[in-house]
């Protein structure tokens, strides 16, 4: 008889129903606090958002949403090396999904690696080919990587006239590549697989797209600034260059604005010819409102060529980055 087994049985049906609900629990409690973390994140506030998406993954490590938004929180907080490693971690676990990639190429981007940059849309877009956002971004791209070549050609030959209009050219058309994040709206326009977990998705809160940009674009942002005031000053541009500085500039000398100005004007007007160059940036955003950007800058005229590190520090103003204060050497 069978009899004297069915309390144990009945009891073994209670564990297991205890334990699915518990697992549905923990599955609801987990997506809570990443989607708190994502609000969190677009809120300014990437640290509570940060404690919020590791007690998440102390309950799933591998959980490809909340891995996705640490990247994003890490990207925003300008800790740029920890960002590559989680999106190349997930680019290893989940293959299939193009975001970490997009995201990769971002931050390559920012640091004026775009053969990277390229490499990695090229692999999202292979991935799902359908995805907009790599397009675009693997556009801008290859727009710098043309403007490096233009810009080099014109090096070796300052008379080329052709690569000159080229050059032009491509910077008319993109100042300088923003590429774009894929962000928890941004995962919206790749395709989903049922087979895995989406990337991170919430709905667009209502304000103001300028108060959602994550760190990685307004890296893009203020290195649009800083490209542009290059490449006015090789322009021998000397209003739309000065144009760059805050009303609070600190002079290097300690002189007046007006007095620095005069010596910019008459220094700019001197030269026939002005090329100047960005390499190997790196982007501090200190906060959403001040950002500091070192590069070896190259400077080259027909009296001048020389090779040197500078450091631009800069403010938001007016929704407007502007240079605030330079240094040379740093």
């Amino acid at each position: 008889m069978q009899i004297p087994n069915a309390p144990r049985d009945w009891l073994r049906g209670v564990l297991i129903l205890l334990c699915a609900l518990g697992f549905w629990t923990s599955s609801w409690a987990l997506a809570d606090e990443v989607q708190e973390a994502s609000k969190l994140l677009k809120a300014g506030q990437p640290q509570q958002a940060l404690e919020r998406v590791n007690r998440a993954l102390a309950a799933n490590p591998k959980d490809p949403q909340a891995r996705f938004l640490k990247g994003l929180i890490f990207t925003e907080q300008g800790k740029q090396q920890d960002a590559i490693e989680i999106f190349t971690k997930l680019t290893q676990d989940y293959p299939n999904l193009p975001e970490p990639y997009n995201n990769l190429a971002v931050i390559y981007a920012s640091q004026g690696q775009y053969e990277k940059a390229r490499a990695a849309l090229e692999q999202s877009i292979r991935t799902h080919p359908s995805y907009a956002t790599a397009y675009e971004n693997l556009g801008d791209v290859y727009a710098k990587l043309a403007s490096q070549a233009y810009g080099k050609a014109l090096q070796l030959d300052a008379s080329n006239t052709g690569a000159q209009n080229k050059l032009s050219l491509v910077r008319e058309l993109v100042r300088e590549p923003a590429a774009k994040p894929a962000a928890a709206t941004a995962a919206k326009e790749a395709p989903k697989e049922p087979a895995k977990p989406p990337v991170v998705a919430q709905k667009t809160p209502d304000k103001p797209a300028a108060a959602q940009k994550p760190a990685a674009e307004a890296t893009a942002d203020v290195m649009k600034t800083v490209n542009g005031w290059a490449q006015a000053w090789s322009k021998k541009d000397a209003d739309g260059y000065l144009a760059y500085y805050a009303k609070d500039f600190k002079t290097p000398g300690g002189e007046g604005r007006a007095d620095w100005e005069k010596q910019r004007r008459a220094r700019i007007g001197a030269a026939k010819s002005i090329a100047v160059g960005i390499d190997s940036p790196k982007v501090t955003m200190r906060n959403p409102q001040q950002a500091s950007v070192s590069f070896r800058q190259t400077y080259r005229s027909d009296k001048l060529s020389t090779k040197s590190r500078k450091t631009l520090e800069l403010v938001k103003a007016d929704g407007r980055w502007l240079i605030k204060e330079e240094k040379a050497g740093k």
